[in-house]
């Protein structure tokens, strides 16, 4: 497609997919090497299931995950739903035998996209981005031990998810309020192939070292009261307003970018789907 007369000056509407890894910050060189072929593998394969055409993608390399947005013409519907469906399959195939599970996030948003040489750029592209890198997302892998989680702008969920769909099940997401950079946010929170996530009290954890410049602060609902400068801080609440220690309206600070991680022990989830090899089998 060449858009390059208009790419410099308009921005489309296009969805913006953010896909990073888990614990990429401990792989050495080789293993990291191994870690981004899986990854392409995992996403690349879903397309083709999923019959999306490769050049209704734009994708850039971002070294432990890959950036992603896709045009206008195909529907949200078939990323969100049988796309997401594939990824998951093809990461659980990806899996099996591996001592050390590959894990994804997965962070969704629509939005303006300026596309120019070197890749794509808008407030569309960061929050997807922030969506994934969330330290809730990362909490959620561990805690459900799971290996893909998907975070969708509250824009996203209201448009699309909460209508449902061919493997769209909005019954199946949680929402948490998230303070980024840009300010507050509702995500919505989705383990594919299982009922709708209970949303963990934040608390602190060891930072990635690979960002511990980054790491300011977290704080859960327990801590917002008695915390310095907790003025400025909200309760944790629900999406409706009613107070709650946890669960869908639990409330997460973030100041700043941060990534932290946190053992994970990995355990197959319950899934939907195409089945393929040995899908139906747990390993101990």
């Amino acid at each position: 497609m060449d858009h390059d007369a208009m790419d410099l000056t308009e921005a489309r509407y296009e969805l913006v997919i953010s896909v990073d890894a888990r614990r990429s910050g401990e792989c050495d060189d080789v293993d990291k090497q191994r870690m981004r072929e899986r990854i392409y593998r995992v996403l690349e394969a879903a397309f083709t299931h999923a019959k999306v055409a490769r050049d209704a993608v734009h994708m850039e390399d971002r070294g432990d995950g890959v950036l992603l947005s896709v045009v206008g013409r195909i529907a949200v519907t078939r990323l969100l739903g049988l796309w997401m469906v594939e990824v998951h399959e093809n990461l659980r195939d990806e899996n099996r035998g591996l001592l050390v599970p590959l894990g994804l996030r997965v962070g969704m948003h629509v939005g303006p996209v300026r596309h120019d040489g070197r890749g794509i750029s808008g407030r569309a592209v960061d929050l997807a981005c922030r969506l994934a890198d969330s330290p809730l997302a990362r909490r959620l892998l561990d805690a459900e031990r799971a290996d893909l989680v998907l975070v969708t702008s509250q824009s996203l969920y209201e448009d699309v998810v909460s209508s449902g769909g061919k493997f769209i099940e909005p019954a199946h997401y949680s929402s948490a309020r998230l303070e980024l950079k840009e300010g507050e946010v509702t995500a919505w929170f989705h383990l594919p192939g299982r009922p709708a996530p209970e949303i963990p009290t934040a608390a602190p954890a060891a930072p990635d070292t690979d960002r511990a410049d980054d790491l300011d602060d977290v704080r859960g609902a327990d801590d917002v009261e008695n915390a310095p400068g907790a003025d400025h801080v909200e309760d944790a609440r629900g999406v409706d307003g009613e107070d709650r220690a946890d669960g869908p309206g639990t409330h997460y600070t973030v100041h700043g970018d941060m990534s932290q991680h946190s053992d994970n022990v990995y355990q197959q989830p319950v899934h939907i789907g195409r089945i393929t090899g040995d899908a139906g089998r747990r390993k101990g």
